[in-house]
């Protein structure tokens, strides 16, 4: 079971939403070959909101993927694609089905 999780809300700029779904796309393959992310979901809620959602069995895992290529590309791009910088939460998962 998937005991850990990483939760990123993001708010596109003005006029960057088609770059923010292009980075999001741009990032599937790195994810997949993070070999301890287990799930990796990213969404798009309303026309310039944004997220990310994956999934780890544990704490190990999260850590990889937060010192990964995918972070380090998303913050070293933040000011140029985010009205404020991206909003991380670490959850722990109570009940999955997968």
């Amino acid at each position: 079971m998937n005991k850990v999780g990483i939760l990123v809300m993001l708010q596109a700029r003005p006029g960057k939403e088609v770059d923010v779904e292009q980075f999001l796309r741009f990032a599937t393959p790195l994810v997949a070959a993070e070999l301890n992310t287990t799930q990796w979901f990213a969404f798009k809620i309303g026309p310039q909101t944004f997220g990310i959602f994956d999934t780890f069995k544990d704490e190990e895992g999260r850590n990889a993927h937060v010192s990964g290529e995918v972070a380090k590309a998303l913050f070293a791009r933040a000011e140029e694609l985010f009205v404020i910088h991206p909003q991380v939460q670490m959850v722990d998962i109570v009940a999955e089905k997968l």
